[in-house]
């Protein structure tokens, strides 16, 4: 490939570099934000040498080139334009910056919470399990093991803002340290806790703004927009005073300054006014799910799904913080139990209904996973494939989600959905029951009467028969172990279109249950990406494969990952590759799901994906076929 060629075709392509803003690579693909897509030429894209695929996404225009060839064809693409490189952050940022402003502050609330909700799930899971025990051992509340583990239980709703302001100063780009501290003010101790207020303790003037506005001594246990808001502030100050103070002086006077002017206005101006504002949301949330008859929880059970798949579900988080800090009573949980559980059960009557073992294969797992809180799957996976099961999952969440209110369901506690949440639902446990019970049984009635359409993809089966292969002491030149240990699944059941539609290369793909990459043959590492998310090994077989560690996981910039070779290495069978941790990958809202992808199909007359299940680094993932 002429890669200077190829880089001046794509930006002629793409409008020129006036209609560039940004510009990054990752493993496969160039990651271009436009600032006019209008004058984005997609055809004459596609048919550039050596372009294999375009796609927007995430607010990127995504050229797909494939492993090895990218990272040139990119130094010569940012020569051409006469930009400087970006890093993967960069362009993400600036790809968000394109989106409207209600769409970026969504975004945003969901980027702080992700990190945080390992340890509110944690805290909370301890909570409803104490007051589990102590229903059924009442003696057990005046233990010192109860005193122990109640303090473990309500750490994170105690000191809440200060993982709040902590998240919201990495996504701010502020110093996590300084955001830690705005945190801390608005919960010092010299302010009157904000509980113990609602509970009917009196309070003092803390400031007033010229007699007309009194600021009372309250501290903002259990808030979350004034926090986020007040960090922002900090931050913003921060970065500008960075700019702006001579480098001596920057690191005494840019601190001190940026605690300064924020901690002041969260606490006379941001904190009240927008804890004004909390309570009004707040009022306004439980006035929808407490209007007769569960009409408002119905509304909300019915349109739960949907704002999943808009991605904007996270905000609910923050009602669930003001409720629980309100009155300790989080009414908003039952109703999105009952949406997930809804969905999980319209997945499983596809599952036991379709005559495709490809989509029941695909639809039992992605049900189980529902029922357990995480819906990604069922409804990525499934439902909003067949859309009318996505359909019958918002009937049933509706109807569960009515009656959750009616019976007036809370969880004591947040973070969890589905069975787990019976750890949090112990003073309504029977409603809650009840409640999944209705969402369950509608959902999957209405799911199985509905059906799919017949010319849908779950009516048509593939074609290839799959073999099914044991551990083999000998492997041939035609057959690759898989690299890691897991379940594995079809290419195009990846959620990501370079993957799932062939156009990097043919094979398999892998969920992952542990988080190691090894060597499936002997051979040479090829290509090694800083990030060390993806590798590319040159087989002693003839095959190039690459393996990629999730999906968008390049956005992660390296963390959670370990590379144990170099580029140019010689490696053998079975050795240990990178390893990973799966648990923060997922923690980040990141899938964890692997391609294994032989990337020079052409010389092969078939690459076919023969495991099934659960694999080990023991398993032939794939076979490889030559014409005789």
């Amino acid at each position: 490939m002429d890669y200077k060629k190829t880089a001046h075709e794509i930006l002629s392509a793409i409008g020129g570099k006036d209609n560039l803003a940004s510009a990054a690579h990752c493993a496969t693909r160039l990651r271009l934000v436009i600032a006019d897509n209008s004058k984005v030429k997609k055809a004459v894209l596609e048919n550039i040498d050596g372009v294999k695929g375009v796609f927007e996404a995430s607010g990127q225009l995504q050229v797909i080139i494939g492993t090895g060839t990218v990272n040139k064809v990119y130094d010569e693409f940012i020569t051409e334009a006469g930009v400087e490189a970006a890093t993967k952050e960069d362009v993400k940022a600036a790809a968000a910056a394109k989106s409207s402003w209600y769409k970026r502050a969504i975004k945003s609330l969901g980027d702080i919470f992700v990190p945080i909700i390992p340890a509110i799930v944690a805290t909370g899971l301890l909570n409803g399990l104490l007051g589990g025990l102590v229903q059924v051992f009442p003696n057990m509340a005046s233990s010192h093991i109860y005193e122990l583990l109640n303090i473990f239980s309500n750490t994170a709703l105690t000191f809440l803002p200060i993982l709040i302001a902590i998240s919201a100063a990495k996504i701010f780009g502020g110093n996590q340290y300084l955001g830690a501290v705005i945190g801390m003010i608005m919960i010092h101790p010299s302010l009157i806790n904000a509980w113990t207020v609602a509970g009917g303790a009196e309070t003092s003037t803390l400031w007033s703004w010229f007699g007309l506005w009194d600021i009372q001594n309250v501290g903002y246990q259990g808030h979350v927009i004034p926090v986020i808001l007040s960090v922002w502030l900090m931050s913003a100050v921060e970065k500008r005073l960075h700019k702006k103070v001579p480098e001596m002086l920057d690191l005494f006077v840019t601190p001190l300054c940026s605690v300064l002017i924020a901690g002041f206005f969260s606490l006379t101006l941001i904190g009240p006014v927008f804890a004004q504002l909390e309570s009004w949301v707040l009022n306004g949330a439980q006035a929808l799910i407490a209007i007769p008859f569960g009409i408002g929880a119905f509304i909300m059970g019915g349109v739960y799904a949907p704002t999943v798949v808009a991605g904007v579900h996270h905000m609910y988080n923050a009602i669930e913080m003001m409720m629980l800090a309100d009155n300790g009573m989080n009414t908003w949980m039952p109703i999105a139990t009952a949406a997930n559980v809804a969905q999980g059960a319209a997945a499983l009557a596809v599952a036991l209904k379709t005559n495709s073992k490809k989509t029941k294969a695909m639809a039992l797992p992605a049900s189980l996973s529902a029922f357990l809180g995480i819906t990604e799957p069922a409804i990525f996976g499934v439902n909003v494939r067949f859309m009318r099961p996505f359909i019958a999952g918002m009937i049933g969440g509706a109807c569960g989600a009515a009656l959750a209110s009616i019976m007036n369901v809370y969880a004591t506690a947040n973070g969890v959905t589905g069975l787990f949440g019976l750890l949090i639902t112990t003073d309504t446990i029977g409603g809650y029951i009840l409640t999944m019970l209705v969402a369950f049984g509608v959902a999957f009635a209405v799911s199985w009467i509905m059906g799919i359409k017949e010319d849908e993809p779950a009516s048509n089966e593939n074609a290839e028969t799959e073999e099914h292969h044991d551990a083999l002491p000998e492997v041939s030149d035609n057959e690759i172990l898989s690299p890691l240990a897991g379940k594995a699944i079809a290419l195009e059941d990846v959620p990501d279109p370079t993957f799932a539609e062939g156009i990097l290369g043919l094979g398999a793909a892998v969920e992952p249950s542990e988080g190691k990459i090894t060597a499936p043959a002997d051979g040479t590492v090829g290509t090694l990406f800083d990030t060390h998310h993806a590798i590319g090994l040159n087989l002693d077989n003839g095959a190039e494969l690459l393996i990629h560690i999730g999906i968008n996981t390049v956005e992660l910039n390296g963390e959670g990952f370990t590379a144990h070779v170099s580029e140019g290495d010689r490696v053998k069978k079975g050795q240990t590759l990178i390893t990973f941790d799966k648990e923060l990958i997922a923690s980040k809202g990141y899938k964890t799901v692997t391609p294994v992808i032989v990337t020079n199909p052409d010389e092969y007359s078939a690459v076919k994906r023969v495991a099934d299940g659960n694999v080990t680094e023991k398993d032939v993932l794939i076979e490889l076929a030559k014409e005789l």
